[in-house]
């Protein structure tokens, strides 16, 4: 029996090659795009679980409230860690890592011992033995528990020990970091590479050598490792205790004023799961590090179902819409003694059947597209073929989803009537229109929510790249690891500004660009005294032509001048917001004080993004002071080429053994918004996986209805009735289930894509225009899937069509 339901379901499928190609390409497509999601959801939610103790290593987070907003950071002070394990019996081991180091303060220069070229590296952390050992951190050489015990040690990734040293063997070897030669470092261990899924990513370790125990500078990330038994909640509470005992004392005998203490009364400690922090952490939180969101994940994941659920509803309509061609075999097979039941199972066999073939090519479909995939999500997502698992999945979820997709087609088939079959007066069935009707609706305004969406995350990252930043970030080349160049910084500088291609150039690695230094300080006015309300902000040490080369404007006052002397001693410049913040009216002249050193104002500079546009615009001061970790080179407009050629010539000058390592300003921009942009390829990928099946849906709606009006069709062109007559009876009922599309569409895609919005301090206005565009683009589709029909409904031959009636 079921042999026979095969060859006849095989018989089927080869019968009718177009509707049959249509479901089961829209279910491979579906598929498809249902695979690719998975397999991004499972790889997202995999992140930090190799981890022998996971459920017991927490990231400490600091939360409190300042200036009525709720603030956050992951930066504690070098103390802090060990008071947490002296204090706290629970917590049995806690270990730091140097946040700035995390930031990657540029790349550095590194070479072996007997080298004089340079490779310049970047993923360089420094930690304490306690993180080493709370982090699992593997070493394949070396002792475990003396790794970072010794002030000039490095401990190396594997792969990068075997990059340097002949078949890896770098125990004991000698390395120079910042072409230091009189300084350098002992490999003391070469550890397994990190995980690509955790939320750290280094492969070079350096020991802790800071010997600043203050409670006033914050630097490092602190991680715990608690009892298994331990609550953490309790715990959390407990932990506030650092600040009444430790911090406030701190800040009293610097001299903070009563509202900073008051402020420091509201702040309180947060234990974060290890597995939690790179799909859960806060994009405020300020960690430098790179984070999924657990929001797109949902995201995804519901789009995942949506499009498997269209696909499911295409199925049902391309087989409902079929039925009239198969009306007569199930009048006759019922007529000569077949049972519902036997039809039922047929009709089930043949949508197993489809989903099968459909997974199978699905599955080809979505490991095709998994290079692109793996391209547009900056991932390197492999499907897993050789899991135990993988087939049985695929096996039983095809079996699954063919039996819950034919159900309605088999019950609606086999219920067909034989006399009214044979009779010629088969019954349409739903004026059952309303449920396919309400399906077409259902598909279309989750299209059209997904075009909306498209359309808003392409405006919001044009708005972003596109930008007025307060500085000038076109033709200006960055020159990395420039500290190799030592004491001939300077010269270096002159002879490049000398160049008739450079405008300027402004030697410091204080940049607006992720990975450029950063520092945290506190401000205020120099003249309030110890009550003083202080500000947090940023001194950049930067040179004279900083300003200059990166075309910032001066809004009060001057920039720096070697006309002034003081200005190289207790000059300082702030922006705007350092102005406002300050409360500030007249701020040129005014003294502020930072940390015990009182600086003169003299200029204030137009505010300008230094951080993503997903944050504020923060305090931010620059004075004179050496920074040689790169330069800026501003060019004149002209060939690019000639001047890169120009600049290397003079580089290989002054550092013959050393290659040059540059990038370009605008390009770092870009990337600081790069995980914003790959998960807006991501969505616009997926949506367009959305909107072709829901195509689909349409096309096989518009099907049925020229299947059911093809007698009304022939009699109607028989009679003389004009192709436009013709065309507009079979669109116009569609329109209106688009148009109802619409109108359900528009608000819920505002409010989904208000709420997206709302992770930038920087964002554009959502304006009717969107809406507009989004429906008119549904249309448009809406109207090309149906024509097809339409226009093929006035080509048949009436004759032929009535003769068969």
């Amino acid at each position: 029996m079921f042999t026979n339901h095969l060859k006849i379901a095989w018989r089927s499928i080869k019968k009718d090659k177009l509707f049959t190609a249509i479901k089961i390409g829209g279910f491979a497509v579906g598929i498809a795009a249902c695979l690719l999601i998975a397999l991004f959801i499972r790889n997202e939610l995999s992140y930090d679980q190799h981890y022998t103790n996971k459920n017991q290593i927490y990231r400490v987070v600091l939360q409190g409230e300042w200036n009525g907003e709720i603030i956050k950071s992951t930066h504690f002070q070098l103390p802090f860690a060990d008071a947490l394990q002296s204090d706290f019996p629970e917590i049995i081991k806690a270990g730091k890592i140097n946040t700035i180091e995390i930031f990657g303060a540029g790349k550095r220069g590194m070479r072996l011992a007997d080298k004089v070229q340079n490779n310049f590296e970047e993923g360089f952390v420094l930690a304490d033995q306690e993180a080493f050992d709370i982090l699992e951190v593997e070493l394949e050489q070396g002792n475990p528990a003396l790794a970072l015990t010794q002030p000039r040690s490095i401990v190396l990734s594997k792969s990068k020990a075997e990059q340097y040293f002949q078949n890896g063997k770098a125990l004991g070897e000698s390395i120079i970091l910042d072409n230091d030669s009189s300084k350098p470092y002992t490999v003391t261990g070469v550890m397994r590479d990190i995980p690509k899924k955790s939320h750290l990513d280094f492969d070079f370790l350096l020991p802790i050598t800071d010997t600043n125990m203050s409670w006033t500078n914050q630097n490092y990330f602190t991680y715990v490792l608690v009892d298994p038994n331990t609550n953490t909640q309790d715990l959390e509470q407990k932990m506030r205790s650092i600040i009444e005992k430790y911090v406030i004392p701190a800040q009293l005998e610097r001299g903070r004023g009563a509202d900073f203490i008051e402020v420091l009364k509201t702040i309180e400690y947060k234990l974060q799961p290890v597995a939690d922090i790179h799909l859960k952490s806060d994009i405020k939180m300020g960690d430098g590090l790179k984070h999924g969101d657990i929001r797109f994940v949902w995201l995804f994941a519901a789009i995942a179902g949506f499009v498997l659920l269209l696909a499911a509803i295409n199925f049902i309509n391309l087989s409902t819409a079929k039925s009239a061609n198969r009306a007569k075999e199930v009048g006759l097979r019922k007529t000569v003694g077949a049972f519902k039941h036997n039809l039922v199972t047929q009709f089930l066999t043949e949508s197993v059947l489809f989903s099968i073939i459909s997974f199978v090519l699905g599955t080809l479909l979505a490991w095709l597209l998994l290079p692109t995939f793996n391209t547009i999500a900056a991932k390197s997502i492999d499907i897993p073929w050789s899991a135990w698992w993988f087939v049985p999945v695929i096996l039983v979820c095809a079996l699954i989803i063919g039996l819950i997709a034919g159900l309605y087609p088999a019950f609606y088939l086999s219920a067909f009537k034989p006399v009214n079959v044979l009779k010629g007066s088969l019954s349409t069935g739903s004026k059952s229109g309303r449920l396919r009707s309400g399906l077409v609706v259902f598909q279309f305004t989750t299209s059209v929510i997904l075009i909306i969406g498209t359309l808003i995350i392409y405006q919001q990252m044009d708005f972003i790249l596109h930008k007025e930043l307060g500085y000038d970030k076109e033709q200006v080349v960055i020159l990395e690891g420039t500290d190799v160049l030592g004491s001939k910084s300077e010269s270096f500088k002159r002879q490049l500004v000398q160049l008739p291609q450079v405008k300027a150039a402004s030697l410091s690695h204080y940049l607006p660009i992720e990975g450029g230094s950063r520092n945290g300080n506190t401000f205020k006015k120099a003249d309030e005294g110890d009550e003083g309300r202080g500000i947090p902000g940023q001194i950049w040490r930067v040179d004279y032509d900083y300003v200059k080369t990166l075309g910032i404007q001066v809004k009060e006052g001057r920039d720096f001048s070697k006309e002034f002397a003081s200005d190289s001693i207790n000059s300082i410049i702030i922006n705007k917001k350092m102005a406002q913040e300050l409360a500030l009216t007249n701020p040129i002249g005014k003294e502020i004080d930072n940390n015990g050193q009182v600086w003169t104002i003299i200029g204030v500079i137009e505010d300008f993004h230094f951080k993503s546009l997903k944050e504020d615009i923060s305090s931010l001061s620059l004075v004179i002071g050496d920074n040689n970790g790169a330069i800026a080179v501003k060019l004149k407009k002209g060939n690019m080429n000639e001047a890169l050629a120009s600049i290397t010539s003079i580089w290989n000058k002054n550092v013959p053994n050393q290659s040059i390592n540059y990038t370009f300003l605008d390009q770092e921009f870009t990337q600081m918004h790069e995980d914003v942009q790959r998960m807006g390829h991501l969505f616009n990928s997926f949506a367009i996986f959305a909107i072709l099946v829901a195509c689909l849906g349409l096309f096989a709606l518009s099907a049925f209805m020229v299947e059911q009006r093809k007698k009304e069709i022939s009699i109607r062109l028989v009679l003389g009735a004009p192709f436009k007559s013709i065309y507009r009876l079979l669109t116009l009922d569609f329109m209106k289930l688009i148009l109802i599309s619409i109108v359900l569409a528009i608000p819920v895609g505002w409010f989904l894509m208000n709420r997206w919005l709302e992770d930038f301090a920087y964002r554009i206005t959502i304006d009717w225009e969107i809406f507009a565009t989004a429906g008119l683009i549904a249309l448009g589709i809406a109207m090309l899937t149906i024509s097809y029909q339409s226009v093929g409904a006035t080509l048949i031959k009436p004759l032929k069509s009535l003769r068969t009636e």
